[in-house]
């Protein structure tokens, strides 16, 4: 190789270093402007609500499984302790969309046998509410609990967990009645490790400026204190399932 050419070859190999070392500077600088227009960005925007950061999740769906009491007995769709509850929630910052699937006059061997279209496939969480109708007619506690375990039973099967929503026999039906119906939920609850709500009417029942003029349906007050009063016990049972 003469001189000339080994000029030419080293002129060459510089330009090449001299163009690798342009191009690695003109990428940093590229990527340190991406990075603060990002970095600007989040500035002006601030913190994130936590609500927005789960608004794409996909709503929980829940299902209330039950009679009168539930399914809004002459109130309004609006008063119904499912949409009642749903608007709670939502303030509270679960993403859920509750179903209202109470039946007026229903019993638990009821609810039983319209489980599979009442509760449709993709429902998480069932609120169980059922057993007052059963307790009105004097119908046989253990009927009435076989009925609910069997409910329990074919939800956990799918894959769906259960929030257990008791009731308390009426003192006209007797102490003997009483103390057998009034076990069935605590019963049921132990056997399938759920979380019971004791007493669904808890501060309604008996209170004239809650109630309707049958003595047992509760108004829209009535309902508003119902789910004021359930919803600390269902916020933990829907944290449980978020987790």
């Amino acid at each position: 190789m003469n001189l000339f050419q080994s000029k030419s070859a080293r002129g060459g190999s510089v330009n090449a270093s001299y163009g690798h070392a342009r191009a690695r500077s003109q990428f940093t600088l590229a990527r340190s402007w991406a990075a603060g227009l990002v970095t600007l960005f989040f500035t002006l925007l601030g913190p994130i609500p936590v609500q927005l950061a789960h608004a794409a999740n996909e709503p929980m769906q829940i299902v209330v499984l039950g009679d009168s009491l539930s399914a809004g007995y002459l109130l309004p769709q609006d008063a119904a302790f499912p949409t009642v509850l749903e608007k709670a929630l939502r303030a509270e910052g679960f993403n859920v969309d509750i179903a209202n699937a109470g039946v007026s006059g229903d019993t638990a061997r009821g609810g039983l046998e319209r489980l599979d279209w009442a509760v449709p496939d993709g429902t998480q969480a069932v609120i169980l509410e059922l057993g007052a109708n059963d307790m009105l007619r004097g119908l046989d506690p253990a009927r009435t609990q076989d009925s609910l375990d069997q409910i329990i039973m074919r939800l956990q099967a799918r894959k769906i967990r259960v929030f257990l929503a008791g009731m308390l026999a009426s003192p006209s039906l007797g102490r003997e009645y009483g103390e057998k119906f009034n076990a069935i939920y605590p019963s049921l609850a132990e056997k399938h490790q759920l979380p019971l709500y004791p007493f669904f009417l808890e501060g309604v029942t008996g209170n004239r400026t809650l109630v309707m003029d049958d003595g047992l349906h509760p108004k829209r007050a009535g309902v508003e204190l119902m789910v004021r009063s359930i919803l600390p016990a269902l916020k933990t049972f829907l944290e449980s399932i978020r987790r």
